[in-house]
């Protein structure tokens, strides 16, 4: 199997993108690690759900500096290493500029900051030094098309995403000597917790319009670009940012 005994922590792993990343790299014989924030029982739902046994939940709230590097300790001493990283934790809070207040604008971008960028940038230092001492390891950090198109209700999620891209490609000119390869994957829309929402109201289906699909993505669509740029052979695509976003947003 393509990721028999490689050892993986995705970060947002109980739901979602994360649970699918995670069913997908466990059929294929990796060891895998949950992270989560706060609902213990969906993050062990998820790991009783994935083939072959081991797996394990860690709660870890990577916004804050000093759980970042615990988590990546605790699943690295747990697993016996980490040979792939999957950034996939992430906050979508709505703050449009004509409607919040001074305070929940500052309130907004501080946790979303915190977490979608400062929070992935901590756990892949943690995780790279692992990975250099191991000699290798991918790290595939998951974007969104809103980094390129804007995000003009939720201004601060567009600008982490975007940051998030920039850093990602840093890292990966920075670690390829290491034989540390990484990759961004930039979905649209996913049928996730996190946009049910807005996808079950008016807007719901415009949105689903967007794309000549006449849908939003799938968490195990989203999956599977995880995987690919996790998967040998993909060296090459180190820096690379692959879209899954169904054509509804082609940026030149």
């Amino acid at each position: 199997m393509e990721f028999l005994d490689k050892k993986v922590l995705i970060t947002g792993g109980s739901r979602g993108i994360g649970r699918a990343t995670a069913i997908a790299f466990a059929k294929q014989g990796a060891q895998v690690a949950i992270n989560f924030v706060r609902d213990r029982r969906a993050a062990e739902r998820t790991v009783k759900a994935l083939d072959g046994s081991e797996h394990i939940a860690v709660k870890a709230d990577i916004s804050l500096p000093q759980s970042a590097e615990s988590l990546v300790q605790t699943v690295a001493k747990n697993l016996g290493g980490i040979d792939i990283l999957v950034n996939n934790a992430g906050v979508y809070v709505p703050h449009p500029v004509d409607e919040c207040t001074y305070e929940q604008w500052q309130a907004a971008w501080r946790h979303t900051l915190r977490t979608n960028l400062l929070g992935a940038a901590n756990v892949s230092f943690c995780a790279a030094q692992q990975m250099i001492h191991q000699g290798g390891g991918r790290i595939v950090n998951v974007s969104s098309r809103g980094a390129f198109r804007g995000e003009p209700r939720h201004p601060a999620y567009g600008a982490s995403k975007a940051g998030l891209n920039a850093m990602s490609q840093s890292m990966a000119q920075a670690l390829a000597k290491y034989n540390i390869f990484v990759g961004i994957v930039a979905p649209g829309f996913v049928e996730t917790d996190m946009a049910k929402k807005i996808l079950d109201s008016e807007a719901g289906t415009s949105i689903k319009q967007q794309s000549p699909l006449g849908r939003v993505a799938k968490p195990e669509e989203v999956a599977k670009a995880i995987l690919f740029l996790a998967s040998e052979g993909t060296e090459f695509m180190t820096g690379a940012i692959l879209d899954v976003n169904g054509a509804s947003y082609l940026r030149s």
